[in-house]
């Protein structure tokens, strides 16, 4: 008699940049017409949502492909659909105290 395999339940991936690229390409835009319409000047502005962690910015991109940013980077958001991340504020730690 076999054992019953348990099955490990995967975390999901993160959407492949070339993929949210042909998304934002069905959907009629591309990053630069996004960066554009949303009023930024610099015309690779959005492209910055590959490299790194960017809320608004990832935010503009999955509204433009009709999905929700936890739906293309999962992996930079919890399980209640807040980004994981702090964007440069460094934990407090309470239990060091500055001497006198």
């Amino acid at each position: 008699m076999r054992k019953s395999q348990e099955t490990k339940k995967q975390p999901k991936q993160d959407w492949h940049k070339a993929d949210v690229k042909a998304a934002l390409e069905k959907a009629g835009w591309s990053l630069r017409q996004l960066s554009f319409h949303h009023g930024y000047k610099h015309s690779a502005t959005l492209k910055r949502v590959f490299q790194q962690p960017w809320p608004k910015g990832e935010r503009l991109v999955a509204e433009a492909i009709g999905h929700s940013p936890q739906d293309i980077w999962p992996s930079r958001y919890d399980e209640f659909g807040k980004p994981n991340r702090t964007r440069g504020h460094k934990a407090k730690n309470t239990t060091t105290r500055a001497l006198a």
